[in-house]
């Protein structure tokens, strides 16, 4: 595998929604396949409030990613776009409060975090360091044992597409193995 973790659990609802994007952008048999093919304690049986081990997760993309002969970080760039519709569904009111896609994401840690801890207290987060603001752009540090910089950029991207903006997004890996990641963010129109 390309990410091997210990002891590091994962909600549920990243686990489904992971499994509705590979169904609808890869189809069902692919999505048999990879579920066949991984090495899943849970048999791919996942329900939303569950939490489930990491190397799942891991096995999934890797498999997904030999199925589709495309990069495990490309594959979690897609799915940030799509998660980022999934979590807005699920608390449209987390999105409505905030006026700009910098807004938002300047608030992750503060505010979302908080907010996704009251909902779900073992969630194990990213965490977002702000370096720089200002009202079109932002500069942050991404930390996460996961090295998950592709979903959170895949997030970041999807924020501006809602709020009918764009933005040029770049990152700079702090450490190799993408578990530190700064991320310079400027928001264009």
């Amino acid at each position: 595998p390309i990410f091997k973790f210990d002891f590091i659990f994962m909600k549920g609802f990243i686990f489904t929604e992971f499994l509705e994007m590979v169904e609808d952008q890869f189809g069902l048999e692919i999505t048999d396949t990879i579920i066949e093919n991984s090495e899943l304690p849970s048999e791919g049986i996942y329900t939303s409030v569950g939490t489930y081990d990491f190397n799942e997760m891991v096995s999934l993309l890797t498999n997904l990613s030999s199925e589709v002969k495309m990069s495990p970080n490309d594959l979690l760039y897609a799915f940030g776009l799509y998660l980022f519709d999934s979590l807005g569904k699920a608390h449209p009111e987390i999105i409505k409060s905030y006026a700009s896609p910098i807004a938002l994401l300047n608030s992750i840690e503060d505010h979302i975090h908080v907010h996704v801890k009251k909902l779900y207290p073992d969630a194990e987060l990213p965490s977002f360091t702000i370096i720089e603001k200002t009202d079109t752009s932002l500069s942050m540090i991404y930390s996460s044992s996961r090295g998950l910089y592709s979903l959170a950029h895949g997030l970041m991207e999807k924020a501006f597409t809602h709020f009918n903006s764009s933005a040029e997004i770049s990152y700079e890996l702090l450490k190799e193995d993408g578990t530190q990641v700064k991320f310079h963010i400027v928001q264009h129109g």
